[in-house]
């Protein structure tokens, strides 16, 4: 649609046009210098990327040694919501070449970080993910949505139970398309199925005992998903 002067002007004036064009809602800019940066793999590099949120990008920023020396790539980006991940999927994971994908996601949907958004329209963009990536074959790992009991940022939202159903879709999804079912949920939840103290002083994102729980859950996930690659 071309528009009219006088509407454009006032738009522009109004910031909105300026704030479109300006506007990098996914965040692609975040990892594009790494990403340029990072060789191709190597023919006998067994490349794992892990996309996710805060918990995902606060992993290696609480623990890098779980990172270190390994041919792990970790692409969260803090707040992010599911759609946000897909717009840069291609980016930040196929374009990487990994034979191993690691999708950490959801709770900020449910936390409403980006608009409302339903379990389905979660579920939506989870499988939107993971059919790009079996197409690039590469395999595909979904892991749990962590518990939370409530969110600091969003009082008043009650996520403990919208997490378990949605657990409950990733689960039978994965086992329906032959993905790999993470459950970091079950191994971490209170008795409010919620986080523990001990595993996230905010009850959202992990502490180092939080990720250490975590750790042998994925790489047991990994090394699964690489003997059948």
């Amino acid at each position: 649609m071309k528009l009219k002067p006088t509407l454009l002007a006032l738009l522009m004036g109004l910031g909105i046009i300026n704030g479109i064009k300006g506007q990098d809602w996914p965040n692609l800019s975040q990892f594009q210098e790494a990403n340029a940066k990072l060789a191709k793999p190597a023919a006998n590099e067994n490349r794992v990327v892990f996309m996710g949120n805060s918990i995902t990008i606060g992993w290696i920023n609480s623990r890098p040694e779980f990172f270190a020396n390994k041919p792990y790539v970790n692409r969260g980006i803090s707040g992010q919501t599911t759609p946000q991940m897909l717009v840069r999927f291609r980016q930040d994971v196929i374009d990487l070449q990994p034979k191993v994908m690691v999708l950490l996601a959801g709770t900020n949907d449910i936390a409403g970080n980006t608009g409302p958004s339903t379990l389905e329209m979660i579920m939506n963009n989870i499988k939107s993910m993971a059919d790009i990536a079996v197409a690039n074959d590469i395999k595909v790992i979904l892991s749990s949505t962590l518990p939370a009991f409530k969110y600091p940022w969003k009082p008043g939202v009650e996520p403990a139970q919208k997490i378990m159903d949605l657990n409950k879709m990733i689960k039978a999804y994965a086992e329906e398309k032959g993905h790999i079912y993470l459950d970091y949920f079950s191994a971490m939840a209170d008795e409010r199925n919620g986080l523990p103290k001990k595993y996230a002083n905010d009850g959202v994102h992990p502490t180092i005992e939080g990720y250490k729980v975590m750790e042998p859950l994925a790489e047991k996930a990994i090394a699964e998903a690489l003997q059948n690659h």
